[in-house]
């Protein structure tokens, strides 16, 4: 098939455009800047964003699959710029999808959609439910989207969006290079006792997710129009999570915990000050940041093993084999990891 990828030259794009390009796929990359391993791939790419019709519709047209992962992520800024890429982006997309008659249009969604804070185990499909409201701009237009992506559906295009949770693996520039920069600066810390489960994938999971919706979309498709959770099926306390995270950059410390009810109090007046002095850098602690670590959140992955034959490929354990060894590749003889990871 000729699939467009947006956001190709991000962390999970480049993953999804790898398998296809290795399945023989005729593969093009929209994204804001070109990469130099998407051109040795042999990866058509157009640079330019989402939120431009006309830069969508050159690269949309002849297409017949679009995997729309570009977003606009983080837990603070603007809402307009949210809005304008999350949602309006999407918009575009799917309007040009339409009308260059693509079939297949999958969504790269979060399950922070569904997030309300609260405890989430097991969590399904069918259990979950957009909440009232949200507590970061890209929660809410990501559900915007997502919403939009779903009611797509029928007429001549196929849709269905994915909500891999915190995604991870060699490469990563956002999850653990932000774990490692704040354990390394001494403001890492457990939100209570950190007993409570959590969900991660691995990112060649999540790109095998994208890869077997684009195979399975279709008319009579089970999956159509609906969103399904991708982890890596392997919750784990968060004091072990962070613990296994950090020894694969050869971290060995001790994270200290405080409570629930401090640490949000603390984000509360944190982004109170941040909003009354119009700051633009994230506050050191959010409500959302604080209520992520605290609760639990892993999901039954019953409707995406059905409907789209997905088990994961690498598991934890292999994965932060792979992490460590990457994180040794890429350091200096002498270098900390520090030169690697980032703050």
């Amino acid at each position: 098939m000729r699939v467009l990828v947006t956001g190709g030259n991000g962390f999970l794009g480049r993953a999804i455009l790898r398998r296809l390009v290795k399945q023989g796929h005729i593969v093009t990359s929209l994204s804001r800047h070109t990469h130099p391993e998407l051109l040795a791939l042999g990866v058509h790419q157009i640079q330019g964003s989402v939120t431009d019709p006309a830069v969508v519709e050159r690269a949309i047209q002849d297409q017949n699959a679009v995997i729309h992962t570009a977003a606009k992520t983080g837990v603070w800024g603007p809402g307009d710029e949210y809005e304008q890429t999350n949602v309006h982006g999407t918009r575009i997309l799917l309007a040009a999808s339409k009308r260059f008659n693509v079939e297949r249009f999958i969504y790269t969604s979060s399950p922070s959609v569904i997030f309300d804070g609260h405890h989430a185990p097991n969590l399904s499909e069918e259990q979950a439910s957009y909440p009232k409201t949200y507590l970061t701009h890209y929660s809410r237009t990501k559900a915007m989207a997502e919403k939009e992506v779903l009611l797509a559906n029928g007429s001549g295009i196929w849709t269905i969006a994915l909500r891999p949770h915190l995604i991870w693996g060699p490469g990563d520039p956002h999850l653990l290079p932000r774990l490692w920069g704040r354990a390394l600066g001494g403001s890492l810390r457990l939100i209570g006792p950190g007993t409570n489960l959590i969900d991660t994938t691995h990112v060649e999971n999540a790109a095998l997710a994208h890869i077997l919706a684009l195979e399975n979309l279709g008319p009579n498709a089970a999956c159509k129009g609906k969103a399904y959770f991708v982890s890596n099926g392997e919750p784990l306390p968060i004091k072990d999570l962070f613990r296994l995270f950090l020894e694969a950059a050869g971290i060995n410390q001790a994270i200290p915990s405080v409570s629930r009810t401090f640490a949000r109090w603390a984000a509360f007046f944190g982004e109170g000050w941040a909003n009354l002095t119009n700051q633009l850098s994230e506050p050191l602690l959010t409500r959302f940041v604080v209520d992520q670590l605290a609760s639990e959140h892993w999901f039954c992955l019953d409707a995406i093993r059905r409907d789209l034959g997905y088990h994961p490929e690498v598991d934890i354990a292999l994965g932060l084999l792979g992490l460590a060894k990457h994180l040794q590749s890429v350091k200096e003889p002498g270098a900390t990891c520090t030169l690697s990871i980032g703050s």
